[in-house]
């Protein structure tokens, strides 16, 4: 974000890097309210609903940052293969950077909640089917079909979060290193 930051904005910041890396039950408005700085009255200010809400907006901001990653990383590859290799490969680097997870996606988020809220849930859906179609365009540019490149947009959405699921398990980002190499493999049939 550029200029000014305001409470709001610092408070979906903070808590979308900490549900990011603890998940939504790991973290309290405590800690929201201890790590952004924020008065508590101010987090009640422009969250009146809670947690819940500030969740959904968290799960919104880091939903924006990672489209902003895909498509930066895509404007340099016209070939779908290096460019999901890359945005892979990028992702594996971050494994290490403990502080700084920012292309960690919700996946802990949407599996603590997915039948506990609604709101969550539905948030982290929609944050997942914006990836896919970054990575449907692409590949409908490379000429796959359409039926291809939706299908190859969920394995490729899976094997991204589940390669960081293994990443995060090895504390490193070999699993998604393995998982960059296997995507000219899977996307050799248009």
């Amino acid at each position: 974000m550029e200029g000014k930051r305001n409470s709001k904005d610092i408070l979906i910041e903070v808590a979308s890097r900490l549900f990011r890396i603890r998940g939504y039950y790991g973290v309290g408005l405590k800690d929201i309210i201890e790590e952004s700085g924020i008065p508590k009255g101010s987090l009640y200010h422009y969250f009146p609903k809670g947690k819940e809400q500030l969740a959904i907006e968290a799960v919104n901001h880091t939903k924006e940052i990672v489209i902003d990653e895909i498509e930066r990383g895509f404007g340099e590859f016209k070939d779908p293969i290096e460019a999901i290799q890359a945005h892979i490969l990028h992702l594996s680097g971050l494994f290490g950077e403990t502080e700084n997870l920012l292309g960690l996606p919700i996946g802990t988020i949407a599996a603590e909640t997915f039948t506990t809220s609604e709101p969550i849930r539905t948030a982290c859906q929609e944050a997942m089917e914006d990836w896919q179609a970054i990575y449907v365009q692409k590949l409908l540019e490379a000429n796959y079909s359409e039926k291809r490149s939706k299908e190859l947009s969920i394995v490729i959405n899976a094997l991204i979060e589940g390669g960081i699921l293994l990443s995060l398990t090895a504390k490193n980002g070999e699993p998604l290193k393995a998982i960059a190499e296997q995507i000219p493999l899977l996307l050799v049939t248009k």
